[in-house]
């Protein structure tokens, strides 16, 4: 099975160029002002507008108002969304319903019941994504814990992951796809493109 990549918090040409260059497949963009990943709205729309056919843009939001969303998806070229905080079922149906676009929902795992919360949103959601209680610290959470599960949709694993250890994370667990931010940076926020490349070769 090939793992799919997703690069998140890409904020400069260079780095985007290494992701896409190196083969990833979802390019995420953080619309989110208290982190250091954060993009301004003008610069998302810059860069989704340069990437190739089959890489998508990932806009990645915390308990969006309908306004923060509406401001975003109706200027830049989002194609899917990501949602990072605390959305219910329903808000997760709502927004889904009002944007019509795929959603990946983001689940912080400290134990087998972090999973499990993930179970009533597989009817509604294209995408779930497991990452650490501490997302974007490059802190990983105990993988294991998701050996057994089974889904009904494609996954991504993320939190904590480095071109050292993405190898063994695959291996564990074989998931659909895997997400990294912090594990290939230079400094917190800023990406490092020798890193990005170093990853996504790891990972295959």
């Amino acid at each position: 099975m090939v793992v799919q990549v997703k690069i998140c918090g890409i904020k400069t040409p260079d780095t985007l160029k290494a992701a896409i260059n190196s083969g990833a497949r979802f390019i995420g963009f953080v619309f989110y002002p208290p982190s250091p990943r954060n993009i301004d709205i003008d610069t998302a729309k810059e860069l989704a507008l340069t990437l190739p056919t089959g890489v998508r843009s990932v806009g990645l939001f915390v308990d969006p108002t309908d306004e923060e969303l509406s401001n975003v998806l109706g200027y830049a070229p989002i194609d899917i969304i990501q949602l990072h905080g605390s959305e219910s079922l329903e808000r997760v149906t709502q927004i889904k319903q009002k944007y019509a676009l795929p959603i990946i929902k983001a689940f912080p795992v400290n134990n087998i019941k972090d999973i499990e919360k993930s179970k009533p949103y597989e009817n509604i959601v294209d995408w779930l994504l497991f990452d650490s209680k501490t997302g974007g610290s490059g802190q990983s959470f105990d993988w294991s814990l998701l050996k057994g599960f089974e889904f009904s949709k494609p996954w991504m694993l993320s939190g904590g992951l480095t071109p050292e250890n993405i190898g063994q994370a695959i291996e564990i667990l074989s998931p659909n796809a895997v997400d990294v931010s912090s594990g290939v940076e230079s400094s917190r926020g800023v990406k490092c493109p020798s890193k990005v490349e170093e990853f996504i070769k790891s990972c295959k």
